[in-house]
């Protein structure tokens, strides 16, 4: 237990940090990381994403590359069914966090490595199992023993029976993404699975890792990401709410920038973020940004910030649940849930349990599950 003078002095920098993320759009925490454990670290994450069919926390050439290997895996495995990028993902999520920190060159290279913890049977990562060197340290940079390698985290003996070239230049590297990829498509795939079956699919998964609070983890990644791929449908929203949904989905792919936008588009942001991130050269949105950009179209005047937007409209209270939503609806996320004072997110619920979202600094605009946000605050009908 940390000494309560500790905890307080904490506690103070941390509620400095929730006043000043109220003001503008803060960087969000995946939900991964519980509004509790934001409040006690004041942590902020950034990470890239690409548009179209993306996520929360992928970097735009980590998504390319499990897009290229879903094309490719039918030439090796031709009876695999159902494999998709989400899949692909939602395994490199809990393995690697998508290689966020290490540098991705266009090859698909991967600087600097990625290495697991020497599997020697010492306890470290929870391995009690020596695995004998394979690779004369080829892949894993150790002679004395095996480490899993790269952002799919495959064991050299592993990567040796399923590896293949994913990037074109005649080597099978797992440490360059495309390729590691593709052999994880490989893998899951066996030797013809259905992975649009769940059981066949969970099968897949604990080739991984023999634990069902992985398999749960990683299947919860590919649900996220599975709903953050899936266009909204628009037939049946009526017509100013989808004025304001169709201004929000044009503008996926534009850049985050904090402080940037207004009513007539993305512009110029502010510096900076709580993370240290300047919109100050960056032409895009922040969240509230781009909500009051969409809401502008359909003739609705909305404040600048996200937690002065929460007292516009009905108010949708958080505890009804994400099921209380309706497509047009402003999605609410908080460090302290139940004090709009300390909302630091808006996003435009888009139905389907997915809003469009300006993320935070080093993403775009896109489609993401409500979920992909920590500390879930209610909503906001205007329309």
């Amino acid at each position: 237990m940390r000494p309560p003078g500790r905890r307080l002095r904490r506690w103070g920098f941390t509620m400095a940090l929730l006043m000043f993320a109220a003001v503008c759009c803060a960087a969000p925490v995946g939900n991964a990381i519980s509004a509790y454990v934001v409040l006690r670290t004041g942590a902020q994450h950034d990470g890239g994403i690409a548009e179209g069919g993306s996520a929360a926390d992928i970097p735009p050439r980590m998504l390319a590359a499990y897009k290229k290997a879903v094309q490719q895996v039918g030439k090796y495995v031709p009876a695999c069914r159902g494999m998709r990028w989400p899949v692909l993902a939602g395994i490199t999520k809990v393995e690697s966090n998508h290689a966020i920190g290490r540098s991705i060159a266009g090859n698909g290279d991967i600087t600097p490595k990625i290495y697991g913890v020497l599997l020697n049977g010492s306890g470290a990562g929870g391995n009690t199992t020596v695995f004998p060197d394979t690779d004369h340290g080829r892949w894993d940079g150790t002679a004395s023993g095996e480490r899993a390698v790269g952002p799919f985290q495959f064991l050299p003996s592993t990567w040796e029976a399923i590896g293949k070239d994913g990037s074109g230049d005649n080597i099978a590297d797992p440490h360059n993404a495309d390729d590691a990829a593709l052999g994880a498509a490989i893998y899951l795939c066996g030797k013809g699975r259905d992975l649009n079956r769940r059981p066949q699919l969970r099968t897949a998964i604990v080739q991984y890792n023999h634990s069902d609070t992985y398999v749960d983890n990683v299947l919860g990644w590919i649900d996220q990401y599975t709903q953050a791929a899936q266009d909204p449908g628009l037939k049946n929203v009526p017509g100013r709410v989808r004025t304001v949904l169709e201004a929000a989905l044009a503008q996926r792919g534009v850049p985050y920038s904090w402080g940037g936008g207004n009513a007539q588009g993305p512009t110029r942001g502010i510096c900076c973020s709580p993370s240290g991130k300047s919109g100050a050269y960056i032409r895009g949105f922040d969240c509230s940004g781009l909500s009051l950009y969409a809401y502008a179209k359909a003739g609705v005047r909305l404040p600048r910030t996200a937690a002065a937007q929460a007292g516009v409209g009905q108010r949708i209270p958080a505890g009804l649940g994400t099921g209380a939503l309706k497509p047009g609806d402003l999605v609410f996320y908080a460090y302290a849930p139940g004090h709009d004072s300390t909302i630091y997110h808006v996003g435009l619920y888009a139905g389907s349990g997915r809003m469009i979202n300006a993320a935070r600094p080093g993403t775009v605009v896109r489609l993401d599950s409500v979920n992909a946000m920590s500390g879930y605050a209610g909503g906001a009908r205007l329309l």
